[in-house]
């Protein structure tokens, strides 16, 4: 079967640009005991791409060999099958990379129950989900009655924290590049909402949070976080899970002064899920609990055909997304 593929062959300078991909198409492999064939659906874009990219070997995960398939995570059906517990039509997601078609064995994907749409398991199920989850609970360890900040808070992981922090107790300020980002923000229950974009960042976080921040997750750099450190409780907990804004630079933007981590006692922690894999099965069990619930909401911001993918990543790094991006195959 022919199998459409987009290769990584150049490692980017700054930016992702188109040169760095190579679309080509191949023959799929025949199946061995065990295996089945997927054909992928919907595939996920995730700023951690920008990394994966990288030369750097000492990330921690290492990254995407030149001439290999690109990278990502996906849902999709299987089409043929030699494993008894993938029969056809199992709907599965797994890292099965920029193409089409993926020849998995069991211990590469996951079936997943056909009635949940693909976009709410890679928005809740997939990674967002879960590096929302292990951010708030197994970094920050919320306490109702305190004060959470979130970058990139209607993004795809954001957008979770602040809504498991509000059925939480906690009150929620959200930081977002649109108007209409922070409109929907308002909509899902964040209490506040910041434009960082046109608002005084300084004068916009003081306001919205009179009694100090005690938890920020932090998604972006940039001024925010200058901002938001600056008006950290004692004993405050700040997770960093990105920082989507030093991504696409060769010049990455200067941090706060060190001195209030002492003055406020505070705790910092950086965390990535490879880390935490044995803890996927149960973080996943709680968000669809949320999801089947209702408790959280999710929206997509859906790419049209493989080919998307190439120019189309691009729009996390510019904002340009609303909500998870994923493309249609």
């Amino acid at each position: 079967m022919k199998n459409t593929v987009i290769n990584l062959v150049k490692r980017p300078n700054i930016t992702i640009t188109p040169d760095i991909f190579e679309q080509t198409s191949i023959e799929t492999a025949p199946l061995e005991a065990g295996q089945f064939l997927v054909k992928q659906t919907h595939m996920s874009l995730d700023p951690a791409m920008r990394g994966w990219m990288n030369e750097d070997r000492g990330s921690y995960i290492p990254p995407v060999e030149l001439g290999d398939v690109m990278r990502s995570s996906g849902v999709g059906k299987v089409v043929e099958s030699n494993n008894e517990d993938f029969p056809v039509d199992t709907q599965v997601m797994g890292m099965f990379g920029w193409q089409e078609y993926a020849v998995c064995a069991a211990d590469t994907a996951k079936a997943i129950p056909s009635e949940i749409p693909p976009e709410a398991v890679l928005s809740v199920l997939a990674l967002p989900g879960i590096t929302a989850h292990q951010g708030l609970f197994g970094v920050l360890k919320p306490k109702s009655g305190e004060t959470i900040v979130v970058s990139g808070a209607a993004g795809s992981v954001g957008s979770l924290v602040g809504q498991m922090a509000k059925l939480e107790g906690l009150k929620v300020i959200g930081v977002a590049g649109s108007e209409d980002k922070c409109n929907w923000l308002k909509e899902i229950g964040f209490d506040e909402a910041i434009n960082y974009k046109t608002d005084d960042i300084d004068k916009a976080v003081a306001a919205a949070a009179p009694d100090g921040i005690d938890c920020y997750f932090e998604n972006t750099g940039g001024a925010i976080q200058h901002a938001v450190f600056a008006n950290m409780n004692a004993f405050g907990r700040i997770a960093v899970c990105g920082m989507i804004g030093d991504y696409n630079t060769d010049k990455p933007s200067v941090g706060p002064n060190w001195m209030n981590i002492i003055k406020k006692r505070l705790m910092i922690q950086g965390f990535t899920m490879p880390d935490h894999r044995a803890e996927w099965p149960a973080m996943t069990q709680k968000m669809a609990g949320y999801l089947m619930q209702g408790k959280i909401q999710y929206r997509c911001h859906i790419l049209d055909g493989l080919e998307s993918a190439i120019e189309g990543i691009n729009l996390l790094f510019s904002g340009g997304n609303n909500g998870k991006l994923i493309v249609k195959l």
